[in-house]
């Protein structure tokens, strides 16, 4: 019997030979996949810390200054974590995915934890700490998710398993009930980077600001805005978000920008390496005292 399409010498027909082989290859590709895929995890995760330490809040709540993290990939971390990264202070402090209070230690996200990397929060509040007097700690607060854009925010949408907003407003609670909200870091534009979005832009962050701010309750709430790496492979258009980000800014006296342009990404053109993940929380440090 000759199958449509099958190859014969001879009268002998291979077609159930040639399947077997391919399923063959199709195995070995499968599994070599999944191994690189497990040295990858390996690599991603080797210094990620082994246990995380509680906390009872005990300070008085104006010795507690709590900034949210906010915005997509960049500030929720893709950078590879060292053991420095895992080192803390009581005095640094964030919380875990249940809410509870713990000592800082990245990673600081953890909303997605097959992606979740290094971000800014820990060398943000590292830096701060120095400058603050001794009865201060800090809570560094994560809300940010990879690949939301603004109006998702805004919109208060299902993204990644996580309402945007809605944790948002759940985790400014948190930070009400153990200290004093003093500020949001905010890295995101990568997602509204294109043609239909980016004419959008300036106005979508005075509304989502304002969103914020009602939220904490303080008009005059100060927030920091990562500029886009400058290492992208549409450089155009993260360099119309920046224009848009700057154009904001200026008209709002308590919105700061951090430059990023000399910042180097991870190795794919789209997230900035550990380097420049810490780098970047020294400026919004630096930058937010000189609010004080």
């Amino acid at each position: 019997m000759r199958f449509p399409g099958s190859l014969s010498l001879n009268n002998y027909n291979i077609t159930g030979k040639y399947l077997k082989v391919k399923s063959v290859l199709v195995f070995m590709v499968v599994i070599s996949f999944a191994a690189c895929n497990r040295k990858s995890v390996v690599e991603r995760t080797t210094y990620f810390p082994k246990k995380t330490e509680s906390m009872t809040m005990i300070q008085k709540k104006e010795n507690v200054w709590v900034f949210i993290m906010a915005g997509q990939s960049n500030m929720a971390g893709r950078g590879r974590i060292e053991p420095a990264d895992t080192i803390s202070t009581e005095r640094i402090l964030s919380i875990n995915n249940e809410g509870q209070i713990i000592i800082a230690k990245e990673p600081l996200h953890f909303y997605e934890p097959e992606r979740t990397g290094l971000d800014c929060g820990l060398s943000f509040a590292k830096t701060l700490i120095k400058k603050l007097p001794d009865s201060i700690s800090i809570l560094m607060i994560p809300t940010a998710v990879g690949g939301s854009s603004i109006s998702q925010w805004l919109n208060d949408s299902l993204y990644r398993n996580v309402k945007l907003f809605s944790n948002f407003l759940a985790k400014v609670e948190i930070g009400k009930q153990n200290g004093i909200i003093k500020g949001i870091l905010w890295h995101q534009g990568e997602s509204d980077a294109n043609e239909e979005n980016i004419p959008h832009y300036k106005q979508r962050l005075g509304l989502l600001f304002s969103k914020f701010r009602a939220a904490v309750g303080n008009n005059e709430l100060p927030v920091l805005i990562g500029e886009l790496g400058s290492f992208s492979e549409d450089p155009e258009n993260f360099s119309l978000i920046n224009k848009a980000i700057h154009e904001y800014a200026a008209g709002d006296q308590n919105c700061y920008v951090i430059s990023t342009k000399d910042l180097k990404d991870k190795g794919d053109h789209l997230h900035f390496n550990s380097k420049g993940q810490r780098t970047m929380g020294k400026r919004f440090a630096k930058e937010y005292l000189k609010t004080l």
